[in-house]
C-alpha cells in the first residue's frame, strides 16, 4: 500500500481559536477535531504524514492556531511535517513580519481563502506583490477559488509566476449540479501554468446528498489527471470538512480506487511524491 501524505489536514481546537464559519455546518459546529481524532480515523489506512492546513480561524486567533499546531508538530508521533498557515496578503503592513514569524514556527506555505472575499481582492497589486514575495522565500501559496472564479485564478497565476501555487479542491467544481463546463476548459487553462499544482481534495463534499461516490466524481478526477498529470497533483483529506460527505475513511477508500487506476509510479506521485517536491518536505 502506497503511503499517503495528507496536504490538507484541518484541526479544530475551540479552546484555542474560534471558527465562525463552522456555525452553520451541523457536522462541524461546536465540535473539536483534534490530532488524536485524526489518528483514530486514519489508523491502518496508510496515511504516513500530514501537512496542517489553516482552518480559517477568526482573524484575532490566526497566530494562536499557528502556535498550537507548531506545538503539536514538535512531537514527531503526531506526524505533522509542516503547516500551511493563514495569511492576509491584502494588508498594507505587517505581512512580511507575519510570514517570518510563521515560517519560524514551521510554515512551509500559506493560504488566503478567496471565495469568501470580494473577487477584486486577488487582482490588487499589493496582494499579488505579497504573494510573489512568498515565491522569493521559496514558500507556496494555496489558492482556494470557486469554479466561477477560475478565470480570476488564471489571471492571478499569470501575475505570480515565480511562486508555486496550489489550486485547492480541484477548482471546486459543481458536482452536485453535474456541471463539467466551463470548469473543464478553465482547468485546462490553469494546467497551462507550469507553476500551478492541483490538489485532489474536498470534492466529495460537492456531491449531492447520498451521491458522494467514486462513480460520481470520476469524470472530474479523470479530467484533472488528464490536464495536470500525476506529477502536478497532490492529495489532501480536507478533514473534517470531508465529514459533510461520508467521512475520511470513505475518502481514503475512494482515493485508493483512483490510485489503482494509474501506474505505480503515477500513484506514488499523487500519494506523496509531488507533495514532497512542492512543499519541500
Amino acid at each position: 500500500m502506497i503511503g499517503l501524505i495528507d496536504t490538507h489536514q484541518h484541526l479544530i481546537y475551540p479552546d484555542v481559536s474560534a471558527y465562525a464559519w463552522t456555525d452553520d455546518i451541523p457536522e462541524l459546529a461546536g465540535r473539536s477535531f483534534t490530532i488524536a481524532d485524526y489518528h483514530r480515523l486514519t489508523d491502518g489506512l496508510g496515511v504516513e504524514a500530514s501537512l496542517f492546513m489553516e482552518t480559517a480561524a477568526d482573524d484575532p486567533d490566526i497566530e494562536a492556531e499557528t502556535r498550537k499546531v507548531a506545538h503539536l508538530a514538535s512531537d514527531p508521533t503526531n506526524g505533522i511535517v509542516g503547516m500551511i498557515a493563514s495569511c492576509r496578503p491584502e494588508v498594507d503592513s505587517g505581512f512580511e513580519a507575519w510570514i517570518e514569524k510563521a515560517q519560524a514556527l514551521g510554515a512551509v506555505g500559506f493560504r488566503r481563502i478567496l471565495h469568501v472575499v470580494a473577487d477584486e481582492m486577488s487582482t490588487q497589486d499589493a496582494f499579488r506583490d505579497n504573494v510573489r514575495s512568498l515565491g522569493d522565500r521559496d514558500l507556496t501559496f494555496d489558492m482556494c477559488f470557486l469554479a466561477r472564479q477560475l478565470p480570476l485564478a488564471a489571471e492571478f497565476a499569470a501575475a505570480c509566476d515565480n511562486t508555486r501555487l496550489v489550486l485547492d479542491h480541484c477548482g471546486v467544481p459543481d458536482i452536485a449540479g453535474g456541471d463539467l463546463d466551463p470548469w473543464r476548459d478553465d482547468m485546462r487553462r490553469m494546467a497551462g501554468f507550469e507553476h500551478v499544482v492541483c490538489k485532489l481534495s474536498g470534492i466529495l463534499a460537492y456531491c449531492a446528498p447520498g451521491q458522494a461516490t467514486y462513480e460520481t466524481i470520476k469524470p472530474y478526477v479523470d479530467h484533472v489527471l488528464e490536464v495536470f498529470g500525476p506529477d502536478r497533483i497532490v492529495w489532501g483529506s480536507d478533514w473534517p470538512v470531508v465529514d459533510t460527505g461520508q467521512g475520511l475513511p470513505h475518502w481514503i477508500e475512494v482515493t485508493r480506487k483512483i490510485l489503482n487506476g494509474v501506474s505505480e509510479d503515477e500513484a506514488t506521485a499523487i500519494a506523496q511524491g509531488t507533495a514532497r517536491r512542492v512543499y519541500g518536505i
